[in-house]
């Protein structure tokens, strides 16, 4: 109850001030209010599309101040779910996301650059597979205000690309030049906290 009330003072302290100030958001995956997606080209011929069910992270954003924005995801590898049991079983193998001796990826951000309308580059480390490698997503603001509960909400969408090859999946050749680049896709909602 308390924590409502702070919340809902702190909401209406942004709504007269007009700017919300820097402030910590939980991403909304126990409502299921974010989502990790990607697609990858099956041959060259269609693409296959596929998410991450299971995930977890924060991120903090000052509006006056977006640079110092700062984000951190950990992924549940295992939970990757493509809609089909058997190739699901496949992508969790050594082969490619060898979730035995991996079983979580994760994102760190290293920097927020703003580039205007309400659009921004975020770099970060993403760790999968146990390699390490800087990547870039390209975010867009979706919209911010309080939600039906007394809370606070905030959301961004990214996109990016990501390479087989950088994170040695054994079977990017197999899959042929189509399928090395991976599009992925983020949604993210915070929870003000």
């Amino acid at each position: 109850m308390k924590k409502r009330i702070m919340s809902a003072t702190l909401v209406m302290a942004s709504l007269v001030s007009g700017v919300l100030p820097a402030a910590e958001y939980e991403i909304d995956t126990r409502g299921m209010h974010a989502f990790i997606e990607f697609r990858i080209k099956h041959l060259g011929y269609s693409w296959l599309l596929g998410r991450f069910n299971r995930f977890q992270g924060s991120f903090s954003y000052d509006e006056k101040h977006p640079e110092k924005s700062r984000v951190q995801v950990e992924i549940d590898v295992a939970s990757l779910d493509s809609n089909h049991a058997e190739r699901d079983k496949h992508l969790r193998s050594e082969r490619f996301f060898d979730v035995k001796s991996f079983p979580r990826a994760r994102f760190v951000s290293t920097g927020w650059k703003e580039t205007g309308d309400g659009k921004a580059v975020l770099e970060g480390d993403l760790t999968l597979r146990g390699i390490t490698r800087n990547i870039r997503i390209d975010v867009t603001h979706v919209g911010h205000g309080p939600d039906p509960w007394g809370g606070y909400r905030r959301g961004f969408e990214g996109r990016t690309r990501l390479r087989l090859s950088d994170w040695n999946m054994k079977e990017a050749k197999i899959l042929g030049a189509a399928a090395e680049e991976i599009p992925v896709y983020l949604s993210i909602e915070g929870i003000l906290q």
